[in-house]
């Protein structure tokens, strides 16, 4: 095993992180949508989960697709924030073993042997991942990327939460609405880091070299804490109006977050833009979501597919294609398929969320903005997956960034 994860003909694979990572999150963001609307649609059978297909969907864009991001990211990020060495192959094969275990384990229809595997697995991977991060992030001056451990250890908090639910037979979504609260407070966290270099890149790029950008700590900390008090609220009270208020608060601190990315037409550029509308799309589910609530309507599932769809969708692809290129030595995409495909994403968003608005009818809007999602990552995965597998060809070792940069 050794020498196929070192010397085999897929060794690269296992060099960094990102690599077999990002690769899942592409074909789990086709396959399973793929799956979804089929069965929405077609009839097509999913997979006999406890609970039912909407939590089959729901766990599965959440353990499968977010969490094999999250993974490939801070398998990547972390060494690069903390200036310790890259991971090691075999603890990125464990983990892989343990991503695609949990994947299997939770589509065999049997309750609760199936469920039980994919409790063990999930939680290994997450577990795991915390007892890598964790040293690095201590050891750290000042300590200052340690809310991604404090993420990731109430991810873990959850996804047992889930599993408890599941194998004594209550009904899990309020986990899952957790994690998902989670996931979108550690986009803003990693946002927060990464923006400095996309954005100041653009300024430069247009010659603004007198201007420059700062993530201010005040702003995105603010929006940090709404987010995380909105999913505590959601979660003692889902429907309570002072749920609706929170919400509605998350969502001022986001457009207010919004505020430091004002810098000119630097903003235009392709990687900055796709970034901005992030916390757009976060801000507006948050709103839709409060509105919701307060007015005792339907619209809280578009408010959720704005911030599932449209923001942690277009982060998750801003990322695979900047830390996914630039981690193999090679520069972010210039071509035309990736503002292509950003569009496509914020349009499956919005076609997802129109549905609930009774703004479109509901297969259409369902065939539409799943077509949007899979032609996205499907470009994705043709012009990544070999960028992926792959060895580097400028010389750079491991994980490090692109010669240029060195």
């Amino acid at each position: 095993m050794l020498k196929f994860i070192h010397s085999g003909p897929f060794a690269a694979l296992f060099e960094c992180g990102f690599r077999p990572f990002f690769l899942l999150t592409a074909a789990t963001a086709v396959i399973a949508v793929a799956a979804w609307v089929g069965f929405l649609t077609l009839g097509m059978p999913l997979p006999l989960t406890p609970n039912g297909p909407v939590v089959w969907h729901t766990h599965e864009m959440l353990a499968g697709f977010a969490m094999a991001s999250i993974a490939g990211f801070v398998l990547t990020a972390i060494p690069e924030f903390t200036s310790t060495r890259m991971i090691e192959r075999h603890h990125v094969f464990i983990l892989l073993i343990l991503w695609i275990t949990g994947r299997v384990a939770f589509a065999i229809p049997i309750v609760p042997a199936g469920t039980i595997v994919a409790m063990i697995a999930d939680l290994g991977l997450l577990g795991m991942l915390a007892a890598i991060i964790a040293p690095r992030l201590w050891r750290d001056a000042n300590r200052r990327h340690l809310s991604f451990l404090w993420i990731l250890l109430a991810v873990i908090v959850a996804t047992g939460g889930f599993y408890f639910d599941t194998l004594t037979g209550t009904y899990p979504m309020r986990w899952l609405l957790v994690i998902t609260g989670l996931m979108m407070a550690l986009i803003v966290i990693a946002m927060s880091r990464i923006s400095m270099r996309i954005v100041n890149t653009a300024l430069s790029q247009v010659g603004e070299t007198g201007t420059a950008y700062l993530a201010r700590p005040p702003r995105h900390n603010l929006a940090i804490f709404c987010i995380l008090l909105y999913t505590l609220a959601e979660f003692v009270a889902l429907q309570h109006p002072v749920s609706g208020w929170i919400a509605l608060a998350a969502a001022a601190a986001l457009f207010n977050l919004t505020n430091d990315w004002h810098i000119g037409r630097a903003l235009l550029q392709r990687w900055a833009f796709m970034l901005y509308l992030v916390y757009w799309f976060m801000a507006l589910g948050y709103a839709v979501i409060g509105v919701a609530i307060l007015m005792e309507t339907a619209w809280a599932s578009a408010g959720r597919h704005l911030l599932l769809v449209g923001a942690l969708g277009l982060a998750v692809f801003a990322v695979m294609n900047i830390a996914g290129r630039i981690h193999a030595g090679i520069e972010p995409d210039k071509r035309l398929w990736v503002p292509i495909a950003a569009t496509l994403i914020a349009g499956a968003a919005v076609l997802r969320a129109m549905m609930n608005f009774d703004q479109i009818e509901a297969s259409l809007a369902i065939v539409a903005a799943s077509a949007c999602w899979i032609t996205a990552f499907s470009l994705h995965l043709i012009f990544h997956w070999r960028i992926l597998i792959r060895p580097r060809t400028d010389g750079q070792p491991g994980c490090e960034g692109i010669a240029s940069d060195a």
